[in-house]
């Protein structure tokens, strides 16, 4: 259980990372505008992604990994507030998912947690 528990957090990380180059308009609009160099932190988080996707999978970058992700989540979660607070002041239909994803954050820092204990 716990392989496929880390190769699902691995595909989810790379996809994610690559959806950033793939979509990177969905990643700027939810961006605070408190924070500058937009463009360039949706590369860098994406290029991170990616990164600790790959590294997450040999035993000897594992917890290195893990702690990236977790650093990751919680530098992002910003922009994860930005996103509900623009959906809310939209009244997007789907704000409910906007909602949702703040604790769920917290469920992938925990899930990303689990693996950096060795």
């Amino acid at each position: 259980m716990r392989k496929i528990s880390l190769f699902a957090m691995s595909a989810l990380y790379l996809v994610a990372g690559i959806n950033h180059f793939w979509h990177p308009t969905s990643y700027l609009k939810i961006m605070p505008t408190w924070i500058g160099f937009h463009e360039e932190l949706v590369m860098i988080s994406g290029i991170c992604e990616i990164l600790f996707a790959f590294l997450l999978l040999p035993s000897r970058t594992r917890r290195l990994s893990a702690w990236g992700i977790i650093f990751l989540l919680i530098a992002v979660f910003p922009a994860n507030i930005q996103m509900m607070l623009h959906y809310v002041h939209d009244h997007t239909p789907t704000v409910w998912i906007a909602i949702l994803r703040l604790p769920i954050q917290i469920l992938l820092i925990w899930w990303a947690y689990t693996f950096t204990k060795k």
